[in-house]
């Protein structure tokens, strides 16, 4: 599957169409789970990711620690601009996509489904998600400075 095939596949519109964010933003936030939730996010770098990260390694190792290591990459390559910008190594990205991760692989193992919420629930669930993860890394932070 091509780029413009799988973008089309996780927003339902092709590429660079008009409602592309919405659908991305519509979707995402609404999926049912969050291991579902990031197979919408971001389709474009979920992509590359997937193609150039996640593969390679699940011909080593286990899918679910594939998923945790893929996410880890993602947050290395968000410190990477954050360590360029700051002139200042940062790893909190890497933690929390670390967490992140690990939440996939939990919601996938435990295989809660959230089909029957409305919308708003769904979106309220997947944002908790990433933001108890986000306010983790802000504690162990002022632990172990990633930054």
């Amino acid at each position: 599957m091509n780029l413009s095939e799988y973008v089309k596949k996780r927003n339902g519109v092709p590429f660079g169409h008009p409602n592309s964010l919405r659908n991305n933003l519509q979707r995402s936030l609404g999926a049912n789970n969050f291991s579902v939730f990031w197979s919408f996010w971001n389709p474009i770098f979920g992509y590359y990711l997937g193609k150039k990260i996640f593969r390679p390694l699940k011909r080593i190792f286990p899918a679910a620690l594939c998923v945790v290591l893929t996410f880890v990459f993602c947050g290395l390559i968000h410190d990477l601009v954050t360590t360029l910008i700051r002139v200042k190594v940062s790893l909190f990205f890497a933690v929390w996509f670390l967490l992140m991760g690990i939440m996939v692989v939990i919601s996938k193992q435990i295989k809660y489904n959230l089909s029957n919420q409305n919308w708003i629930v769904r979106a309220i669930t997947n944002l908790s998600i990433i933001g108890i993860c986000l306010l983790i890394t802000i504690s162990l932070n002022r632990v172990f400075k990633f930054y």
